[in-house]
């Protein structure tokens, strides 16, 4: 019979190290985009991205921006944002996913859900209720 250390090992086996979990890309969606006020999911070669981060930069907005054609998981956050969003056909029909806004961590949606916001006047009320306009 053993006794000491030997014998604790014989009927200790400690547990393997947990294998790091890799996030799904809508959990990664979902906490980039309530790490800050304003976060957009954007293409660098985008004209329509461009478009919205210069209206928010014009309203004194500096939006978090996650480009996705720079990101080693871009392709697989875009299809987590397509979802998101709601588009889900084929990629001819659908239309660009990106640019996609969160703004105060909820989705706003692509480019035309930011334009009829700013359009209508709701968009300075989500901004300032986000902590990301002081007006």
């Amino acid at each position: 019979m053993q006794y000491g250390a030997a014998a604790e090992q014989a009927w200790y086996m400690p547990a393997a190290a947990p294998a790091p979990m890799v996030e799904s890309a809508v959990a990664r969606v979902e906490r980039l985009a309530s790490e800050s006020a304003v976060v957009v999911f954007s293409v660098s070669s985008c004209c329509m991205c461009h478009a919205v981060k210069r209206l928010f930069c014009g309203m004194g907005v500096h939006p978090t921006v996650h480009e996705l054609d720079l990101d080693p998981r871009g392709r697989e956050l875009e299809r987590a944002l397509a979802r998101l969003v709601g588009y889900g056909g084929p990629a001819a029909a659908s239309p660009p996913v990106v640019p996609v806004v969160f703004i105060g961590g909820k989705l706003v949606g692509a480019m035309d859900r930011v334009m009829a916001a700013h359009i209508n006047g709701s968009l300075v009320p989500l901004l300032k209720e986000a902590g990301a306009l002081w007006l």
